[in-house]
């Protein structure tokens, strides 16, 4: 199977099998919009000149949603319809198989436990997992600040490109969630 773009990746691991986030959305937004951003970069595509502003606008586009449309074309989700007391309607995007979120953490898994060395798209996920607390999607045996600092140690050693990329992210995060109390 071919390997799927890094913020699908981050989309997989940030939700639970049933399709509900396990973050708030515009954190999972801004993380997402960063691993694009990323795959962006590391595939040799130039820069966009203002980084932080681009990562505003996709998240302000819907980058979410055409993540997970993107995700529903390839097969990897599925659109659940149901009911709920026989009358309300919703939908869900739940997995298609629980495989794609075991492809999507491996390489994360085994950056962090020693199994191989990550390359930059790895430790830029890595980073990612530590800046939105989704440590605990990993399932690894170890305590949560521990992990988090084991993430951003792998993210960090991977180079200024990603190193600063997941530092940005981390800055709009904190900042959308300040915002919040303004």
């Amino acid at each position: 199977m071919d390997r799927l773009p890094l913020h699908h990746d981050l989309y997989l691991i940030a939700h639970d099998p049933a399709g509900r986030p396990l973050i708030h959305q515009s954190s999972l937004a801004l993380g997402l919009a960063g691993a694009a951003l990323l795959d962006q970069l590391l595939a040799g595509r130039p820069a966009p000149a203002d980084p932080r502003a681009e990562l505003k606008r996709a998240v302000a586009d819907g980058f979410h949603d055409r993540t997970r449309e993107g995700l529903l074309d390839s097969g990897v989700l599925v659109r659940v319809s149901k009911r709920r007391m026989g009358v309300l309607p919703y939908t869900r995007y739940e997995l298609a198989d629980i495989a794609s979120v075991v492809r999507a953490s491996s390489g994360v898994r085994s950056a962090v436990e020693g199994w191989k060395p990550p390359d930059a798209r790895c430790a830029g996920l890595c980073g990612l997992v530590a800046v939105l607390r989704l440590e605990q999607e990993l399932y690894l045996d170890l305590p949560s600040g521990r992990l988090v600092s084991r993430l951003r140690e792998i993210s960090a050693a991977a180079g200024p490109l990603v190193a600063e990329l997941v530092e940005m992210v981390d800055t709009l995060v904190a900042e959308a969630a300040v915002a919040v109390y303004r």
